[in-house]
């Protein structure tokens, strides 16, 4: 259960305390519990969403993204502001652009990323609340812990240190792979919101995969980081705006 433990440590604020320091392995077979801690957040979210029922729907959606950012200690929105930077400022250059994702001061097109997601993320959670829709935030932010399994099975890992690095050389790629489409199998329980939901989600995937290898060669922990925000509010806006054409 150790990797278990070091996921939800990793990709929340939960007070997870572990015995001893993981090793390189452990941090490896952890990514094939990304999803299922993405599944715990989503519960999270759809209880709030439940209890918050009685409230102002504008306030709802406003308590629930904080909630959500909250649970993940913003740390997928570090990599975001820190990915829109060096993509900014790199003028296309992939040793720039490295560089500057190593700073950690916050440019403008930074913080102009972040204030975009939010914005997106909130107006689709309204949406999505008003449409009642809530059962889906279960399934949303295991879409996200999922962009890391694809992202590592399919793309090179630039930097030559870190836990990036270790992750690659150990992770358990037959697993991981059915970890991934069993998480975006479960889709269909949406029916065709979730059909469309998951090409989106795909789509979004591959672009991603493109941008970052034509430009760095592959994959940071930023950039994954900036990729799960990308693939969370892609999909939230996408079946969203679904919803009003097939419900």
């Amino acid at each position: 259960m150790t990797p278990f433990w070091i996921a939800l440590q990793f990709l929340t604020v939960l007070p997870i305390e572990l015995k001893t320091m993981p090793s390189a392995k452990q941090n490896a077979q952890a990514m094939l519990f990304y999803p299922l801690v993405g599944v715990l957040l989503g519960l999270i979210l759809f209880a709030s969403a439940m209890l918050l029922a009685k409230l102002p729907i504008i306030l709802s959606a406003a308590l629930i993204l904080v909630l959500w950012i909250w649970l993940t200690g913003g740390l997928h929105l570090d990599g975001l502001a820190d990915t829109a930077d060096a993509w900014v400022g790199g003028f296309g250059d992939p040793e720039r652009t490295l560089s500057i994702m190593k700073d950690p001061a916050c440019g403008p097109i930074g913080v102009l990323s972040l204030i975009v997601v939010c914005l997106l993320k909130f107006v689709a959670l309204y949406v999505l609340l008003e449409q009642q829709l809530a059962a889906f935030l279960i399934v949303l932010p295991m879409l996200g812990r999922s962009v890391p399994v694809f992202l590592f099975l399919t793309t090179p890992y630039v930097r030559a240190q870190g836990l990036g690095r270790s992750i690659t050389e150990f992770m358990p790629k037959k697993r991981l792979w059915i970890v991934f489409v069993i998480t975006i199998a479960l889709l269909c329980v949406f029916k065709w919101l979730g059909l469309i939901a998951l090409l989106v989600f795909l789509v979004l995937l591959f672009y991603m995969r493109s941008v970052f290898i034509k430009r760095i060669g592959g994959i940071t922990g930023d950039t994954v980081g900036a990729a799960i925000e990308l693939a969370e509010t892609g999909v939230l806006l996408s079946a969203v705006i679904t919803s009003f054409y097939i419900i």
